[in-house]
């Protein structure tokens, strides 16, 4: 059996899962749908044999759902099997005339007190947390199985979330290639797990992936990037700087300005942060950008011994500013003649 906790990581579930230490019941809910799905389809093709999913796999979506019909399912025993797995999706679509959700599913209360150790119930609740606080008292009392948060993801956890996942697989990634991976994809993970998965496929005996296997197969450049362009105002290098926005410029395709704005926004706030810390300790000025990552944090304290703390208030200002014009809004300039602009405001503040 997997140990007795509900707090948990993705990845960390996702490794009982493929060693078969499943729970008797999974709450899986939050705002990003993907990992929702990627482990309600991974307990599946752990649980049953494509042979067994005829007979002992049930699913259930919440706007057709019956609970006490879902319950009964449970409590049914797997045909020919180890087990059967019950899934009820989209569980905050649940309705029923002049009865509330959490009425409904707080009906699972009595199932978490005694479940059937040959079912799997997985609930699946998109777009927020279940409402259902009396079933969800009972399954932590019960121990009898895992509440999953699938919390948005931000953009400044995509570089480390890159790293976990690459690591998950058993293949090493840089910083560097974490960074240009996260930047280009954004946070639509499906689409940054799968460029992921191709990777993985074309790396060499040292299982890295590198830039140089980025550039050839996903299409950045591992020269010409917003990674580099940072370096390049860490150490004030304007012909490094224009060099890389007139590549943008060439291929706004894949660099498009809105995101550059958005980076240099971050970048320089996380750099002012840094400089106005009264604690100047590691682990004080991790909590302050919010990041696991030293190799960030030592990118922002060089920034600080190049940039005064005025200049910083001064670029992020520019940024706001360059911002609002590339929406249109007071200028017609091209995005990338803004983004020029504001590089040379910024090599001089």
């Amino acid at each position: 059996m997997p140990p007795k906790k509900n707090d948990i990581s993705y990845f960390g579930l996702c490794n009982e899962i493929k060693n078969k230490q499943f729970r008797p019941i999974y709450v899986l809910q939050g705002e990003e749908p993907y990992y929702i799905d990627k482990l309600s389809d991974l307990i599946v093709e752990n649980a049953l044999t494509e042979d067994e999913r005829d007979f002992n796999l049930t699913i259930v979506y919440g706007i057709d759902a019956d609970i006490r019909q879902v319950v009964n399912a449970c409590k049914q025993y797997p045909v020919m099997a180890q087990r059967q797995v019950v899934i009820l999706r989209e569980a905050q679509n649940m309705s029923k005339p002049g009865v509330s959700i959490e009425k409904e599913l707080n009906l699972f209360k009595f199932y978490a007190q005694k479940p059937l150790e040959s079912t799997i119930l997985v609930i699946c609740n998109k777009g927020g947390n279940l409402k259902a606080p009396e079933f969800l008292k009972e399954l932590k009392a019960s121990k009898a199985g895992v509440v999953f948060t699938s919390n948005k993801v931000r953009d400044y956890e995509l570089p480390r979330m890159v790293v976990d996942y690459v690591k998950s697989a058993s293949c090493y990634i840089d910083e560097k290639s974490a960074t240009m991976l996260a930047d280009f994809v954004g946070t639509d993970l499906a689409r940054l797990f799968s460029e992921i998965d191709k990777l993985k496929m074309l790396v060499g005996p040292d299982k890295r992936i590198t830039p140089d296997l980025i550039e050839r197969n996903i299409g950045i450049s591992k020269d010409y990037n917003n990674f580099e362009l940072e370096d390049a105002f860490i150490s004030r290098n304007a012909e490094k700087v224009y060099r890389i926005l007139d590549y943008f410029e060439k291929n706004p395709k894949n660099n498009p300005a809105v995101i550059t704005v958005s980076m240099l926004f971050s970048f320089f706030t996380n750099v002012l942060l840094v400089r106005t810390a009264r604690d100047k300790s590691e682990k004080a000025l991790l909590a302050q950008i919010n990041s696991q990552s030293t190799f960030r944090l030592g990118k922002f304290k060089k920034a600080a011994n190049n940039y005064s703390t005025l200049a910083c208030v001064n670029i992020i200002s520019y940024v706001r500013e360059c911002d609002v014009k590339s929406k249109g809004q007071g200028s017609r300039q091209n995005a990338y003649d803004l983004l020029k602009d504001l590089a040379y405001k910024i090599l001089h503040s």
